[in-house]
């Protein structure tokens, strides 16, 4: 269940005032229909975080406890930065003539590839045979944090503080990854 928990938790604070959130906000207010865009969302999301998830056990499966801590602290180390000093402005996909479903499933998807939360999932899945929970706890933490923007829109950053969550988010994020990337060399 730590597994779970621990996944769900951190992907849940990494969403928070992401892309994910912004760009589903923008296709929310783009098409007014919630369901196709979460659907969409759904999607994506559950295929991004069974990448990784399966991505990560083939990592534990290769190398030993002391690079997986290592991998994981640095996923971390990459989350809080990219969190606290490194912002991409989001694409709304104006110019996509395709459904709303299709522009939520192809557009979030593409905008989740690479990004933070497939890496602390991966990390994660590195660390435990239970890979599943993993890619349950990112899935739910992923859909926790940007479902919620699909229904609110622009009224999610007037209600929900995202910039002092992500800048605290940012700096737990940090000294976590230090304490295992640290850990893995047998420092702390």
């Amino acid at each position: 269940m730590d597994a779970l928990y621990t996944t769900l938790l951190s992907v849940f604070l990494a969403e928070m005032g992401d892309r994910t959130q912004i760009l589903a906000a923008a296709l929310a207010l783009r098409f007014q229909k919630n369901h196709a865009i979460i659907a969409g969302l759904a999607c994506a999301t559950l295929l991004n975080c069974a990448m990784s998830a399966l991505g990560g056990s083939f990592i534990d499966s290769w190398i030993s406890a002391q690079p997986v801590k290592f991998f994981a602290g640095l996923a971390y180390i990459f989350a809080g930065a990219g969190m606290l000093f490194w912002r991409r402005n989001v694409d709304p996909l104006r110019n996509w003539k395709t459904s709303a479903f299709s522009t939520a499933f192809l557009g979030l998807f593409i905008l989740q590839f690479g990004d933070k939360s497939q890496f602390i999932i991966a990390a994660q899945s590195a660390r435990t045979p239970l890979w599943g929970m993993t890619l349950a706890g990112g899935f739910v933490g992923i859909m926790a944090a940007t479902v919620p923007a699909v229904i609110m829109r622009d009224k999610l950053a007037q209600i929900v503080p995202l910039k002092p969550i992500r800048w605290l988010s940012g700096a737990i994020f940090l000294i976590w990854g230090a304490v295992l990337a640290t850990q893995a060399f047998g420092i702390s």
